[in-house]
Order: structure tokens, then sequence, then C-alpha cells
């Protein structure tokens, strides 16, 4: 008994001690972070936070503390979070690019449809100087307060989904309402392809696809399995890549430029380590979400060559639409399809290399 009672005195002790430690080592922070995301923690987004988190505390000694917000906890959508950070009571905010068309707009050029062709080609470009003139431009519009970190991928490659038949090219989305965000780049794609584009709020589409309000979306194999879809009535997928879904990483600027230059290598080097688990994430899970796809009765087409270069001619339109309605919407154009076609090069050339 007298062995027992001292060997639950010892656990006692060593948990009291334990606690403290943590909560010296929190009070030691000489700098602590405010990170949101307007998700929830099986999205690509907690992941990549997680990853940063456990980096940036660990390869700081201590020295930086990140906190989660997951949700709304702090700010409830990309205008309000933005501005939050713009004042500093965030310190990091995710968001994609039409979560931040309100107040960037030419951020939308990241959903320019057909640009950017594969995971390779998105992965290279969003690594390299394209994400650097993005943060230029996002500094000077914010007066040096919002800093772009990284764009990573929130859900994979946005997809036309639909509850009424195969689409195999343009032609067979003629007359179909698809959902969309409210956001004219979007509802321009939907009508170059000859459909009818329907702003839904998110938390609405399932009783849209139960009642008929709309007939289709543009969307990620994981949310779709995420929302259960597939029981509102959606069964087909055409997977024709039409958008990367990226998401822009931001930071606090005073907060980042407040930190000494070994600190700001850390979270520079944090959020690299962020954006490949954002990338990988997607992947991984996409695998189980086609399987369970198909098992509750969808189907998936996968456009030909031929086909695919169907989709990109009908989409053509939209590049002409963000040239001439986007401020500077020629420029990003451009960029993007140089970077892109740089990236090109480079793989191209590794092919070549790898294969013979």
């Amino acid at each position: 008994m007298i062995k027992t009672t001292t060997f639950k005195r010892t656990i006692v002790s060593g948990l009291i001690a334990a606690a403290m430690a943590f909560s010296l080592s929190a009070a030691a922070a000489d700098f602590n972070l405010r990170a949101t995301a307007n998700s929830n923690e099986n999205d690509e987004d907690f992941d990549g936070l997680v990853v940063f988190k456990d980096y940036v505390e660990s390869h700081s000694n201590g020295r930086i503390a990140v906190d989660l917000y997951i949700g709304t906890q702090l700010c409830a959508n990309g205008t309000e979070c933005l501005q939050a950070l713009e004042d500093g009571s965030v310190d990091i905010y995710i968001s994609t690019s039409g979560g931040a068309a309100n107040m960037y707009p030419y951020v939308q050029v990241l959903d320019l449809p057909y640009l950017l062709t594969d995971d390779r080609v998105a992965e290279s470009v969003l690594m390299g100087d394209f994400t650097r003139e993005m943060r230029k431009a996002i500094l000077a519009d914010s007066d040096d307060k919002v800093r772009l970190m990284t764009i990573g991928n929130t859900g994979g490659w946005r997809n036309f989904a639909n509850t009424k038949r195969t689409v195999k090219t343009p032609s067979d989305l003629e007359g179909l309402k698809i959902r969309t965000v409210v956001a004219d780049l979007p509802q321009e794609l939907v009508k170059a392809m000859g459909a009818s584009p329907t702003p839904i709020p998110w938390p609405e589409l399932f009783t849209s696809f139960q009642t008929g309000i709309v007939e289709g979306s543009k969307n990620g194999i994981t949310d779709i399995m995420g929302m259960k879809f597939p029981e509102a009535g959606l069964k087909y997928v055409t997977l024709d890549g039409h958008a990367y879904m990226s998401a822009l990483w931001y930071m606090n600027n005073e907060s980042f430029k407040g930190m000494p230059e070994d600190l700001r290598k850390v979270i520079v080097d944090g959020f690299s380590a962020l954006q490949q688990a954002t990338f990988a994430s997607p992947k991984r899970k996409s695998i189980q979400a086609y399987a369970d796809f198909k098992a509750s009765g969808g189907e998936i087409y996968v456009p030909t060559p031929a086909q695919k270069m169907q989709f990109q001619k009908s989409a053509e339109p939209v590049y002409t639409w963000f040239k001439n309605n986007v401020k500077d919407g020629a420029k990003w154009f451009e960029l993007l399809k140089t970077e892109t076609a740089k990236t090109q090069v480079v793989l191209n050339a590794a092919y070549q290399a790898d294969l013979n």
C-alpha cells in the first residue's frame, strides 16, 4: 500500500512538473502568433498549420509560439479576416483566391482555367518568382500590412460535377445550372461552357442539389465526399482539372518584420514546410474519396486529350474577360503563362533525362 501511494505521488509530481515546464515554456516565447483558417480539422489547411506550428516552435527553440484557431473563432470570412490581418488582431491567415478577390482582384489569375496543367507544373510555379511578384503587389495594396508568405493547395483540382449526365465535352454542359461562388470569374467560366451560373452559399448546396435549384458544381473530390453530395444526387464527375485549388497564406507584415532575421528565416522555412504538406495532403485524401465516390454509384470520366482541348478552347473568353475587367489583368495573365511555360521547359528537359 505504501509503495502504491508513493508511486501515485511520483506520477502526480511528474505531471505537475511537466505542466509547470510547459507553462514556463509558453511564457518564455518571445513571439506569440495567432493563426486562423476558416475550415475544419479534416481540411488541408489544418494539416498545413499543424506542420507549420510544429516546425516553427521546435526550430525556434520555443522563442515563437503559434496558437491555432480553426473555424470562425477570430473572423468569419475572407474580407473580415484580411482586415483582421491588417489591423494585427490576426497574425496568419489562409484564403482561396475567391476569398481574397474582393480586396486583391488580381489573385483571381489563379482561378483562370487550364493554365496550370498538372501538379508538377502548379507546384513548381507556386514555389517560384510568381508568388514573390504577387507578394509585392499585395504588400503595396495593403500599405505594407499584409505579406503573402506562400501559396499551397486546398482540395486538389476543381472539376465539373453534376446530377444529370456524363460530361465529355463542353457541349454536354449546355443548359445545366452550375453552382458558383458570388464572384465574376467562375461565373464567366460557366457561361463560356454554355451552362447557367447559379451562385449558392456553400452550406445550402446539399439541399440545392436535392431540390434541383442547381444541377452541378465546380469542386474537388474531397469537398464532394466531405459534404456527402452523392447522397443529394451528384453522380457524375469529369476530370477536366480546370483550376488548381490554390491556397494563399498571409502573415501580418509588422509581426514578420518585427522578428530578428534568424527567426524570420524559421518562419519562411515553416511556410515552406506548410506548403509541401498542403501539396501532399489532397493527393492522399483524394484516393479514398474517389474510391468512396465510385462505391456510392458515382461515375468518373477522364476526357481524352482532344476533348481536353475543347474545354480549353471554350474557356478562352474567360481570359479576355480577365484581361479587360481586372486591373493589371493582362500583366498577371501573361506572368502566369510565362512562368508556366518556363516550368514546362525545365520539366521537359527532366523528362528527356529520366526517360532515356
